[in-house]
């Protein structure tokens, strides 16, 4: 029998909290970080080796010293050269790995519905690494992938090549792309960007989703907040004022000036931000921005980039979900990247949670991951 979406929701949220009481008590006492700890739980039940199919060919390697799984789907017959897409996973920066289960069926499966190449990037992780190792890790492995000796190694048409993560994976695509659409030595640039349920930003964590899912059981404010000070390197000390914007206050000139490209009073139709208000400080903590300055670094935070950076992007596809406190992240980047003259789908799913995508086989097989996951190959086999 197919369990109701509140079912599904209690089901992935046990799983979830599941590891975390494990991983507390190995960071309290003192033998390992706390995301290492959680990570290592996570790897442990879910890694799955490099096994081919009869439709799909997988093998492990590294491109320029970066760990990648490659997804070799079949030709299409008559067309030798195949379609491809760099994924990223998702997981805080600091959590899962392209070879645990979940994202090896989702690539394997790109691979074969779309006859493609799909190279997942294993980059490094927090608290091994902090920003922007991850990004650079990404945009190695990537620019090394898109030499022409490489593609042809893989066969892949160099005209027809795509850039997509979830979550944290999304914001390191989303990053990726503004980086490689600048880089004027790279010959291949990308045809489309998919991101699902990206996260784009970290100065306003009381947009209308914050405010809406604040206590998410999959995704809280509070947790995705400690993500971004993980990702960073910050202070824990900080986390409390971030959550009520003390960080981008009016006496914050650094954030002020930065204010208009996430203003979602403007951005967001009226149906999203329903009777929510802003939350913006008179006075705050300077001393977080003088900190963490990569809290206003595009590297990091996508969203804010200038308008001419995001001119240049390519035909991209948002995955929004309604239960996501990343919702907004992704509505916002989708209106800015209209401005720009990019060609925007945005695909908003209601009875969406985060990380949903995902969750497509037993024990976690969910419907809405199934019609999500449907509907983002069914755009890129439409579009690349």
């Amino acid at each position: 029998m197919q369990n109701s979406e509140e079912e599904e929701h209690g089901t992935y949220k046990e799983l979830v909290l599941l590891s975390f009481p494990k991983s507390n008590l190995i960071h309290y006492l003192g033998l390992s970080h706390r995301l290492l700890a959680l990570n290592f739980i996570i790897v442990s039940l879910s890694k799955k080796s490099a096994w081919s199919s009869a439709q799909v060919k997988v093998t492990d390697t590294d491109f320029d010293g970066v760990e990648v799984r490659v997804f070799e789907g079949s030709p299409k017959p008559g067309e030798p050269l195949r379609r491809s897409v760099v994924y990223i996973h998702g997981g805080g920066w600091a959590l899962a790995s392209a070879k645990i289960r979940y994202y090896d069926e989702l690539c394997a499966a790109v691979a074969e519905e779309l006859n493609a190449v799909v190279v997942s990037i294993e980059y490094r992780l927090v608290p091994k690494v902090y920003f922007p190792a991850q990004i650079n890790d990404v945009v190695r492995a990537t620019k090394y992938f898109l030499q022409p000796e490489v593609l042809h190694k893989y066969s892949v048409d160099p005209d027809r090549i795509g850039i997509s993560g979830d979550s944290a994976g999304g914001n390191l695509a989303a990053a990726l792309g503004q980086q490689i659409s600048q880089d004027a030595n790279l010959k291949n640039k990308l045809k489309v960007q998919a991101l699902i349920y990206p996260v784009l930003q970290a100065l306003d964590f009381n947009t209308p989703s914050y405010q809406q899912n604040v206590n998410s059981p999959i995704l809280p404010r509070y947790v995705m907040v400690k993500y971004w000070v993980d990702y960073l390197k910050g202070n824990y000390d900080f986390v409390e004022a971030m959550t009520v914007n003390n960080h981008t206050s009016l006496d914050v000139e650094e954030a002020v000036a930065l204010r208009a490209r996430l203003n979602w009073t403007a951005l967001l139709p009226p149906s999203v931000t329903k009777n929510y208000k802003p939350v913006v400080q008179t006075t705050g903590n300077a001393r977080i921005i003088q900190e963490i300055p990569q809290l206003l670094d595009a590297r990091s935070a996508p969203l804010i980039a200038d308008q001419k950076v995001l001119q240049h992007l390519p035909k991209t596809y948002i995955l929004t979900c309604e239960h996501d406190v990343l919702r907004d992240d992704g509505l916002m980047y989708a209106k800015r990247l209209e401005s720009a003259g990019v060609e925007v789908t945005l695909d908003h799913f209601e009875d969406g949670f985060h990380g949903c995508m995902i969750f497509t086989s037993w024990p976690t097989n969910f419907s809405v991951g199934i019609r999500t996951r449907n509907s983002y190959i069914k755009w890129l086999d439409q579009n690349l």
